[in-house]
């Protein structure tokens, strides 16, 4: 009997030290794809120039001079803690405990989201999703340890991580200014339609204002969702609210993400930004 308890303890000793190795690999994975962002980001040695927003469509510019103020230092890196809730399917129930880390470059164009849902009393899944090189990539795993998703790279993959960095940059507002690459074409008096190019992929979203400039939705008619394995072009919608001033900039810490499917609206994030550094 004593060898039998014996042999329970190493095994369960082996287990506890497989998780924890597959822990610590998820750890350095992240922590080379931000290492990288720090790397690459290249320092934006300018300030802010409302003077050039003076060509844009209305809405555009009330939103520039409401988020930003002249002589502000163009952003170089973001980095967030997001707090909320994740939706794996439309019938769900509720909403799975969510909380995430996410690192942002403005040049080059670049994301890393490190995410935790709770899917159950003491089961977890961990998502990182990435822009790089132009490049979109993910990954999600049970316990750090059980391989769910691993994606890399294709055309509706790197389009759609661009669309989430085009739609999330409000959140380092200096990414959407004209001389950082973003083309406004006006929609009508309080929407406006941004395109994005980089590395070869393209990115256009509907973003639309409120009275005070506020951006308070985004919307794509087509972006990709994957279903059993192919990608179908999806209605896309974000929601912002709260808006809070940062370090002199006016970002929303609320935020809702939903697909618009043939049955409804499915949100399936939502989450509030609790912490906001800039570099």
């Amino acid at each position: 009997m004593t060898k039998i308890i014996l042999l329970c303890i190493l095994l369960a000793g082996g287990g506890l030290a497989a998780v924890w190795r597959k822990h610590e690999q998820w750890s350095q994975y992240v922590s080379s794809l931000v290492g990288q962002v720090v790397q690459n980001a290249s320092a934006l040695d300018r300030t802010v120039d409302l003077a050039e927003t003076n060509g844009l469509p209305e809405p555009v510019k009330r939103y520039f001079h409401q988020a930003l103020k002249d002589g502000l230092p163009l952003i170089s890196q973001a980095y967030l803690i997001q707090k909320g809730g994740f939706r794996t399917r439309p019938e769900m129930e509720g909403w799975a405990k969510l909380s995430a880390r996410q690192a942002f470059s403005s040049d080059p164009k670049a994301l890393v989201w490190d995410a935790k849902i709770a899917v159950a009393p003491a089961v977890s899944v961990r998502v990182c999703d990435v822009y790089q090189n132009g490049t979109g990539a993910m990954k999600a795993a049970l316990f750090s340890m059980v391989p769910l998703v691993d994606v890399n790279g294709g055309e509706e993959i790197d389009q759609g991580a661009l669309m989430r960095y085009l739609a999330e940059a409000l959140w380092f507002p200096t990414a959407l200014l004209p001389s950082q690459g973003v083309v406004w074409e006006a929609i009508d008096e309080n929407r406006a339609r941004a395109t994005m190019v980089d590395a070869g992929n393209t990115a256009s979203l509907e973003f639309s204002f409120n009275d005070e400039g506020e951006i308070v939705s985004v919307y794509s008619p087509a972006r990709y969702r994957e279903v059993d394995g192919a990608y179908i072009p999806t209605p896309w919608e974000g929601r912002f609210a709260d808006y809070t001033e940062v370090n002199g900039y006016r970002v929303p810490i609320e935020a809702e993400v939903a697909w618009h499917l043939p049955d409804g609206v499915f949100h399936y994030w939502r989450a509030m930004i609790v912490e906001i550094h800039y570099r």
